[in-house]
């Protein structure tokens, strides 16, 4: 039961953000740097003060999680109350005053559910957790956090043994003649056009070509989706389970523990199976939806690359969200603030969604609310490009933007700056020259 360097560094310089006057530090740590742990020690360090805490999650199974660890970390469970942010803000006057309010997945916090507990408690200094600290939008979570606080990056973590080593496979960007370039780079929505509903490559011929026989999670778009790959795989005679926000708990909590024990080899799943979930033996990744949101890909994509000795994690990408991304060891680099182009109004893609009927709050997946409200699902049919190859994906396979800056050409400040863009993309000088001249600074 000991820390390990990194974490006591990250709370450290936590505790060093407090003394410097801030109320509300995010702390930022990769998939896998063991986030629980960390904040069940900061926990227990302020109920040894006499300090209240209010653990706040989004998912039962995330409760159950924390409880537990908690438990395991020896703090003291007469000063703290862990509940789900629904129930919480719907018994605000029965909650005692926290002095310390811990939010787990924080990258949600900009939700009207948790911006109530914060301001129901005014006085209580808040700390927030995340690998991802972005709006579901793009954007920045300044409205509540005013410092991040940052920890070791992927590769950081795949050095010291903490991350397991992985490989990424993923269809080639196809007929990119047919692309059109504008700013010395493909549209976008060109790019999406080329993968929007649509897989590339047999999954059950790629999933036994590359990870034959290890366990895999399988993202999906919808639940036909889902259903229909668990069934294609079990016709393959590989042992396959689908479950959704809507399966029973006594169901799901089977499924889970089953492919815990391996009597399950694939777990196929929309959207449920990310936060949170730590699974060692876990292998392989398969992703068959195609996301906007960069903190959904790197929660889902890094799900198989939970530490065990010897395992190098298989990430096999069929919808090509590494060509809109990176890789998920790209070392980003985060702010608070919002970036030029982000949708303030409407966000690219949401996990959780609210009940018109009882206003509880719900991942988006599900269909059904607890008190009865049925939500309307619409899901779009996917094409099926079988014959399509997948191939390993290396540093130099997609836009290297390791170390820069800036994400876009509308961030660079300088011609300095949009030579280093450029040569991270291998763009020609011309395009320096024309971008500069259109901005006046030539």
């Amino acid at each position: 039961m000991e820390l390990r360097p990194y974490q006591i560094n990250l709370l450290n310089k936590t505790r060093k953000a407090y003394l410097q006057g801030f109320k509300s530090p995010c702390i930022v740590a990769p998939c896998g740097a063991g986030k629980t742990v960390i904040m069940s020690d900061m926990a227990k360090k302020a109920t040894e003060k006499g300090n209240r805490v209010l653990f706040l999650v989004h998912r039962k199974e995330l409760k159950d999680q924390t409880l537990n660890t908690l438990k395991w970390w020896g703090a003291d469970m007469d000063y703290i109350e862990v509940g789900m942010v629904q129930t919480i803000v719907r018994r605000l006057e029965k909650t005692i005053k926290p002095n310390l309010i811990i939010t787990d997945e924080n990258h949600h916090a900009l939700a009207k559910s948790y911006r109530q507990i914060y301001d129901y408690f005014p006085n209580a200094k808040l700390v927030g957790f995340t690998a991802t600290p972005i709006r579901l939008n793009g954007g920045g979570l300044g409205d509540v956090n005013d410092v991040l606080v940052e920890g070791p990056t992927v590769d950081e973590l795949i050095e010291w043994g903490n991350l397991a080593p992985f490989k990424y496979y993923a269809p080639k960007l196809v007929d990119t003649d047919n692309l059109r370039i504008r700013a010395g780079d493909y549209v976008k929505k060109d790019i999406e056009d080329l993968f929007t509903n649509k897989i590339y490559g047999d999954v059950v011929a790629h999933y036994n070509k590359l990870s034959k026989g290890k366990k895999a999670i399988v993202y999906c778009s919808g639940i036909k989706q889902s259903k229909e790959v668990a069934k294609v795989f079990n016709e393959n005679n590989i042992p396959a389970k689908h479950i959704d926000g809507n399966t029973k708990k006594e169901e799901r909590d089977k499924v889970i523990q089953d492919f815990r024990d391996g009597k399950i080899l694939v777990l196929s799943n929309v959207d449920l199976v990310s936060e949170g979930f730590d699974i060692p033996d876990c292998n392989t990744t398969i992703l068959l939806r195609p996301t906007k949101s960069l903190g959904l890909y790197i929660q889902q994509s890094m799900r198989s690359m939970r530490y065990k000795e010897g395992k190098t994690a298989i990430i096999i990408d069929h919808v090509g969200n590494v060509n809109r991304f990176g890789l998920p060891n790209l070392d980003r680099k985060w702010s608070l603030e919002t970036k030029p182009g982000s949708n303030e109004t409407e966000p690219a893609e949401n996990p959780v969604k609210q009940c018109p009927e009882c206003y509880s709050t719900l991942l988006s997946n599900y269909v059904f609310c607890e008190c009865g409200y049925e939500f309307k699902v619409e899901e779009k049919e996917v094409e099926i490009i079988e014959d399509a190859e997948l191939e390993e994906v290396t540093e130099s396979f997609v836009i290297n933007t390791k170390g820069l800056e800036f994400e876009s050409p509308d961030e660079c400040k300088s011609m300095k700056d949009l030579s280093e863009y450029a040569k991270a993309r291998n763009y020609k000088q011309g395009w320096v020259y024309f971008q500069s001249k259109s901005r006046g600074w030539i």
